[in-house]
């Protein structure tokens, strides 16, 4: 397996001064579920693995996207071995 073109992303996306962040996290997930990524939503957390270039430009689209809707940070892990495994 060349590790060097999967790689595995653990993302929180936390609003800011929201009055429907609720929905801004749900609206977030659609993102990340339409793009056809392996993913696991968790509590706080999801963690997604697939081609880096896909993910990369997944990570841009939900920043894009969410910019001016909301005050937001989000959090990002990246690894280029965790949940790298087809």
């Amino acid at each position: 397996m060349d590790y060097g073109k999967i790689m595995g992303c653990e993302i929180s996306f936390i609003p800011i001064k929201s009055n429907d962040y609720i929905n801004e996290i749900n609206e977030v997930l659609a993102i990340i579920a339409g793009s056809g990524l392996s993913h696991t939503v968790g509590a706080m957390s999801t963690a997604i693995s697939g081609d880096k270039e896909r993910l990369f430009s997944l990570i841009q689209e939900i920043y894009t996207k969410m910019e001016d809707k909301t005050l937001f940070s989000m959090q990002l892990k990246l690894s280029n071995i965790c949940g790298c495994s087809k």
